[in-house]
This record gives structure tokens, C-alpha cells and sequence, in this order.
């Protein structure tokens, strides 16, 4: 068994991690924006629930706008872009199954 806290300081953060899965946590502050046309994860699904705020999510050229409560699921392979809203940042627990190649544990 593993256990953390699911808090960081940091803007993003790899929790913990088995063979099989990961878990991140994400602060985008308001008007931030993350990855865009060319970030894709080849071999992971991300699982992205939002805890705090608001924005939105752009995958494969279509936006959905998310809100805390909110789970979506970026697929293998889709390209996306997250954003927080210009009014409020957003926090958010991404799992990724398989884990990401390019992301380390925290120390």
C-alpha cells in the first residue's frame, strides 16, 4: 500500500505511482493554460477531475468547458490544452493509466 496527501506546492506535481498508474495534482492559476495542439500522452489515458475552479479543456480541437465536480477522460493518443478560467484558478487529480514515461514521482 501507498498513501500521500493530495497537496503541492508546486504548479504540477506526480503524487504517487504503481507499474500500472499515476497520480498528478495541477494548479493552473486564473488565465493559465497548459499544453495545446501538440501535447498528447502516446500510451495514457489522463482522467482529470476537477476539485477547485473552473476552465477548460480543448481535446482534439473540441472545448468543454469544466467546473469543480467535473471528470473527463483524455484518451491515448488526443491531443489537449487545459485552462483556467480568466476569474479563478483551477485545481485539479489527473490519473494516468498507464503511467506518463516523462513525469517522476515528487521528492
Amino acid at each position: 500500500m501507498k498513501r500521500t496527501r493530495v497537496e503541492s506546492e508546486r504548479w504540477f506535481d506526480v503524487l504517487l505511482e504503481t507499474d500500472d498508474a499515476q497520480a498528478a495534482v495541477m494548479t493552473l492559476e486564473a488565465g493559465e493554460v497548459t499544453g495545446g495542439p501538440t501535447n498528447v500522452h502516446e500510451h495514457s489515458d489522463q482522467w482529470l477531475y476537477v476539485t477547485e475552479g473552473s476552465g477548460e479543456v480543448v481535446v482534439e480541437g473540441e472545448t468543454v468547458a469544466v467546473e469543480a465536480g467535473d471528470l473527463l477522460v483524455v484518451e491515448a493518443g488526443e491531443t489537449h490544452e487545459v485552462r483556467a478560467s480568466e476569474a479563478e484558478a483551477m485545481e485539479s487529480l489527473s490519473l494516468y493509466v498507464p503511467p506518463r514515461g516523462d513525469a517522476g514521482v515528487r521528492d
